[in-house]
């Protein structure tokens, strides 16, 4: 009897057996209900890819590609748009995103809810705003012709990469201010009235508290604008600059407009391979700033 009423404990280190399955299970259904998103993901995007990426090993496609000047163009005007456009963008939307948090002024509110609305517009319907005002029959155009009786009017830069780059910059900025305006949102005041009452000019404050404290926003910012722009067609497109190529422009031209496919592919898997590789980079410069 002593014996029957002794507790049986299983020895250390060993699960007993009746609990292994209560314990699977969660994982098993975790991984049936992983199962529909990543079919999806495989179907929709993963597919795909892997055939531009077939398409592109055809023979001597990535050489053909690589030797054309029409390529390396593409690839530097890409390259310096895209920096040029971030850089930009960084430093207007900063000021901007100053502005409405730290100046107290009439609609401020009313302005911050705009830009979230902005970041819904497609980037075609800016593009047409700057082309109604500075096309060649746009406002500006109009207004001195009327004026002074010449029969056009002086700004044609929108068909220029000064004007790409304008339509850029006025496109992207928001996507620069709305997370520093997140930022500047959980600031605590107290740091600014006590840099104030030091004696500290407003220029010195944004310097030595405002700017440290905007640092991961403005990456994060400048890092999503920098991968937009190296991606951005429609901009392109819609300003009608013949002179701007770009590599998802070249992607356009040498799928639909030549039939070459093997070529679009590798030009593709190109843009595919920079935009993720600058990630990677901005990821491993995050964590080790983070560090």
């Amino acid at each position: 009897m002593a014996e029957g009423l002794l507790e049986r404990r299983p020895a250390p280190g060993v699960v007993p057996t009746g609990s292994a399955p209560a314990e699977r299970r969660p994982t098993t259904r975790v991984r049936l209900w992983a199962l529909p998103p990543v079919a999806v993901l495989a179907v929709v995007f993963l597919y795909p890819l892997a055939l531009v990426v077939r398409e592109s090993l055809a023979p001597g496609a990535y050489a053909e590609v690589f030797a054309s000047a029409s390529f390396r163009d593409a690839l530097v005007t890409t390259v310096w748009l895209a920096v040029a456009a971030t850089a930009g963008c960084l430093v207007l939307g900063f000021v901007l995103a100053l502005v409405i948090a730290f100046v107290p002024f009439p609609g401020g509110k009313a302005v911050s809810k705009f830009i979230d609305v902005f970041l819904s517009f497609p980037s075609f319907l800016i593009t047409l705003a700057l082309l109604f005002l500075y096309g060649s029959a746009g406002m500006a155009n109009g207004i001195w012709t009327d004026v002074t009786g010449d029969p056009a009017g002086p700004f044609r830069f929108l068909t220029t990469p000064w004007g790409v780059l304008l339509a850029e910059i006025t496109y992207f900025t928001p996507f620069v201010m709305r997370p520093l305006l997140a930022a500047f949102s959980q600031m605590e005041t107290a740091q600014l009235e006590v840099a104030s009452s030091l004696g500290a000019r407003p220029l010195r404050i944004v310097r030595q508290v405002i700017l440290p404290e905007a640092l991961p926003a403005l990456a994060a910012g400048g890092s999503l604008v920098l991968v937009m722009c190296l991606n951005e067609f429609g901009i392109v497109l819609f300003t009608g600059a013949k002179g701007v190529t770009t590599l998802p422009m070249l992607v356009y031209s040498k799928a639909i407009l030549e039939s070459d496919y093997a070529a679009a592919c590798v030009v593709a898997v190109v843009n595919v391979a920079l935009s993720v590789g600058l990630y990677v980079l901005y990821r491993g410069v995050s964590r080790r700033a983070g560090a």
